[in-house]
């Protein structure tokens, strides 16, 4: 079992986005029994909500489920459990790598980092631009790519 988890600040925006996301492409791919994917934020501000408004309209207008999904702090265990831990942004990485400490964790790194030629390393924040558009595509791009780098690493 291989399991994902997606990393931004406040868990509201961009991880359960690409958590949906991701959920989606791997349903279409039929491999939901062999790919667990979460999603959480490295802030505790947000622990219980669901998606921003502008996470929930894009991906209801793009018809991408993401029932169930709630906010929530990631722990120190996450970096034990998950494979693949992908962040948003540097920062994010940056506070995965503090809160791993010393110890062996999954693999750090962000999204973008698995798209060949990004013009961006970071994802940006969209509950500061607003532009939930740009982020969507930035996300699904990044997901298709995890997703193939995924398949090839672990054989599925």
């Amino acid at each position: 079992m291989v399991k994902v988890l997606f990393v931004c600040l406040g868990n509201i925006c961009r991880s359960p986005m690409a958590e949906a996301i991701f959920r989606d492409l791997v349903k279409k791919e039929g491999l939901q029994d062999q790919i667990i994917i979460d999603s959480a934020g490295t802030g505790n501000w947000h622990i219980g909500k669901p998606p921003h408004e502008g996470t929930q309209q894009i991906l209801m207008k793009n018809r991408i489920d993401f029932t169930g999904i709630r906010a929530r702090q990631v722990h120190a265990e996450d970096l034990q459990t998950f494979d693949y831990i992908i962040a948003m942004d540097v920062e994010n990485v940056g506070n995965l790598r503090r809160l791993a400490g010393h110890n062996k964790v999954g693999f750090i790194g962000r999204l973008l980092d698995f798209v060949p030629d990004s013009d961006l390393a970071d994802v940006p924040d969209p509950y500061y631009t607003g532009n939930f558009e740009e982020v969507y595509e930035l996300i699904q791009k990044g997901c298709r790519h995890l997703l193939e780098t995924i398949k090839k690493e672990k054989g599925l």
